[in-house]
């Protein structure tokens, strides 16, 4: 830990400013030599750490997790209300030409792109405002993940430097996620397209780049534009715990064969799928069947929640 442990109270908590200590910015400095060692050009640099500073929610952030569980039951209301799903049902007819060429170019439903979207940002409405090379410069520094923080940073210099955004208008959460999909730098660099041909990867403003952008990483990582993501299902009584896990594979006629059902009682689909049970919270929580784009959303983000907050939503906008 650095230095920056002597500007803490002695509860451990951030409950006074956090103000930049010298060596935040000796820090800094050896940072700047690593982008231009590793071909960074000096005059990026320089825009890029124009105004760096400390950011003092992304420490808080980063350090202290919520002190509450939610279960399935209590979260899939809150992350799919009826009132996202009516927007999301609005935009998806307002933006269909798009989404349908996007969806077709790439093999992805378009009502996943817009459920990814809705679940990240409320469809680009909450895409945060820190200034994301201080964000990620004050979490390399604080040191807890310091490798992962500072590989991104280097990441997010390339991005301004391939002129996709300017430093001042770079700007994501506190933990360096940026634009209406919420990409990391990392993830920029590998998925983010120029949809539109416009010579720029804008997805802060551009549709056509974020719905681009987000149908080519769920195809680039092995999304089955002819599948669904999964279902929740009811349990037989006695099932074996030992069959659960992602790591457990079956043919949906052997998971039938064991008494799985669909939540309402009836048979399974009749189609020959591989597919692995998983129940995210305890042995009376929801389970749910997760076929193989189930994998590729917790390649996104490692959730469950968030694969299955996803994937109701994308359902409710095919009722």
């Amino acid at each position: 830990m650095k230095c920056r442990l002597a500007l803490l109270l002695f509860s451990g908590l951030l409950s006074a400013p956090l103000q930049a200590s010298p060596d935040f910015y000796a820090y800094v400095a050896g940072l700047k030599q690593q982008a231009l060692a590793a071909g960074i050009k000096p005059e990026t640099v320089a825009a890029a750490f124009a105004n760096i500073r400390v950011i003092e929610p992304a420490i808080k952030h980063d350090k202290n997790q919520p002190e509450f569980k939610l279960t399935l039951d209590s979260y899939i209301p809150r992350a799919v209300p009826q009132w996202k799903v009516n927007q999301a049902k609005a935009l998806y007819r307002q933006h269909l030409p798009l989404l349908t060429k996007i969806g077709a170019e790439y093999d992805v439903q378009p009502r996943f792109i817009v459920a990814l979207w809705g679940i990240e940002t409320n469809f680009g409405k909450l895409t945060s405002t820190y200034p994301l090379i201080s964000s990620l410069a004050t979490l390399a520094w604080d040191g807890r993940r310091e490798d992962f923080f500072k590989g991104q940073l280097l990441d997010a210099l390339r991005i301004i430097e391939q002129g996709h955004v300017t430093p001042s208008a770079f700007k994501g959460s506190w933990a360096g996620a940026m634009g209406q999909v919420q990409f990391m730098p990392s993830s920029f660099l590998k998925y983010a397209v120029d949809q539109d041909g416009d010579g720029k990867k804008d997805l802060w403003g551009n549709l056509a780049d974020v719905f681009g952008s987000a149908a080519n990483y769920l195809q680039q990582n092995g999304w089955h534009g002819d599948e669904t993501w999964g279902r929740q299902v009811k349990l037989p009584e006695g099932l074996d715990p030992a069959l659960l896990g992602l790591e457990q594979t079956r043919q949906l006629s052997a998971w039938q064969a064991l008494g799985v059902r669909q939540l309402d009682g009836s048979p399974l689909p009749g189609v020959e799928m591989q597919a692995s049970l998983v129940r995210p919270d305890d042995a009376k929580g929801r389970a749910y069947l997760a076929y193989p784009n189930y994998l590729v959303l917790r390649h996104w983000n490692r959730s469950h929640y968030f694969v299955v907050a996803v994937g109701t939503l994308a359902d409710r906008l095919v009722e």
